[in-house]
């Protein structure tokens, strides 16, 4: 597993045009690294609790109305209070398809975990250029649980997939069976700026 992973990075620093983990200190790596693991949690956290209130409260038609609308405003509160870009994608994508360098890394995720290695534990960080600029990056797999097979399984009732269909019309998320990457969350952090340890909590997380 190491001897994968590791010629993983050798193979993505190839193409960073100079830009390399020498840009910035082992510390602020870890400390960037540390911050990119609170937010996740926080945005998997808070998105489940409101899953599971819709859950109980109208089925799971409407858990996929509130994932609808909760999800993207998760991201956008997260973004806002840390200054980064953070989102969900996926190699079969419900609403965001993933760029290249997130594609490379799912596609990794799925040697990795072939290889034997826990889903819960895959993770990646890198810095990269993006637009002229150097950023930090990082992906966190997620797992898909018995719950997701509702809306992400083999054998989706007909009533959610016309709502799925409904909202999301070029929607590829279903076919998972547990255990699956279902796909991952994406952080990019900025570096033109100094890192600052800031608060990822929101008001209506549980």
């Amino acid at each position: 597993m190491r001897m994968v992973q590791r010629g993983f990075v050798i193979w993505l620093l190839a193409g960073l045009g100079g830009c390399d983990q020498n840009t910035i200190s082992s510390h602020e790596i870890r400390q960037r690294m540390d911050a990119s693991r609170d937010v996740v949690k926080v945005f998997g956290k808070t998105l489940k609790s409101h899953l599971q209130q819709a859950m109980q409260q109208g089925g799971p038609v409407a858990a996929i109305e509130v994932c609808h609308e909760k999800a993207p405003e998760i991201a956008r509160q997260l973004s806002q209070k840390t200054g980064w870009d953070i989102h969900r994608t996926s190699l079969k994508p419900r609403r965001q398809p993933p760029d290249e360098w997130e594609r490379q890394v799912l596609e990794e995720f799925e040697k990795r975990k072939a290889a034997g290695e826990p889903v819960k534990k895959l993770e990646f960080h890198q810095i990269v250029e993006k637009d002229g600029k150097p950023v930090f990056r990082y992906m966190k797999a997620i797992e898909t649980q018995p719950v997701c097979l509702v809306c992400h399984g083999k054998n989706v009732a007909p009533v959610v997939a016309e709502k799925i269909r409904q909202l999301y019309p070029n929607d590829q998320a279903t076919g998972f069976d547990v255990g699956d990457i279902r796909g991952a969350f994406s952080v990019i952090q900025p570096l033109d700026k100094p890192f600052t340890q800031v608060s990822v909590s929101l008001e209506d997380n549980s």
